[in-house]
């Protein structure tokens, strides 16, 4: 008998190693929020922050047209208004808002997946769509700011028309206007320095997520 009381501490003992172990291993992962105004590189940093392993993207999705070179279901996905509206009318949505004319908007399920699977998560997303999200969940947000209102024009200009500049632009004023109500704030003036900021920022709230 006093064997298998031996035997029975034993396997109590492994067993609580085990749900220690599986409890570590399934720890939620950390939701980041990358933000900032059109044109100021943020999904230049955020596909540069993938090679830190463990982190994901969201795929947003939008009214908007794809523009040259973007997949659907890769950058972004692309819905119609109607599409949209009925994800919305069922609150499939964590966050979503009126971007520049068009809907944008990130699927609940889709960051709960990936949290609730250990790994971190990023979402590139407006001021709008940020403060929804950091009124629902834990997060770690980072706002990218332009070197100037000029460099920003000019790197807009680039990619559109000039009444698709000024709409932009008077909304980078406004979202600017709250860059202080975020975690973090990097100013991309050199990309690299840039990346090497926002790197390190998720490698030391992970450290910290860890007690390191």
């Amino acid at each position: 008998m006093e064997s298998d009381n031996n035997m029975s501490l034993d396997n109590s003992s492994h067993e609580n190693d085990f749900a220690v172990k599986d409890k570590k291993a399934k720890k939620r992962g950390i939701l980041f929020i990358l933000s900032g105004p059109s044109g100021v590189g943020k999904g230049t940093l955020r596909k540069a922050i993938m090679d830190l392993g463990g982190i994901n993207f969201s795929v947003s999705c939008t009214t908007r047209p794809p523009r040259e070179g973007e997949i659907d279901g890769v950058d972004y996905r692309f819905l119609s208004p109607e599409e949209f509206n009925k994800r919305l009318s069922e609150s499939l949505f964590l966050e979503h808002a009126l971007v520049h004319d068009n809907m944008y908007g990130t699927l609940r399920k889709d960051v709960e997946n990936v949290l609730e699977s250990g790994e971190d998560m990023v979402l590139e997303i407006d001021v709008q769509g940020a403060f929804q999200v950091k009124s629902k969940m834990d997060c770690i947000s980072v706002f990218i700011l332009p070197p100037s209102v000029k460099a920003l024009e000019y790197r807009l200009c680039k990619r559109g028309s000039d009444n698709d500049v000024k709409l932009r632009l008077k909304n980078a004023e406004y979202e600017m206007s709250h860059s202080e109500e975020f975690d973090y704030r990097i100013v991309n003036d050199s990309l690299n320095q840039a990346i090497a900021e926002l790197k390190n920022i998720i490698i030391n709230c992970r450290n910290m997520s860890r007690g390191l």
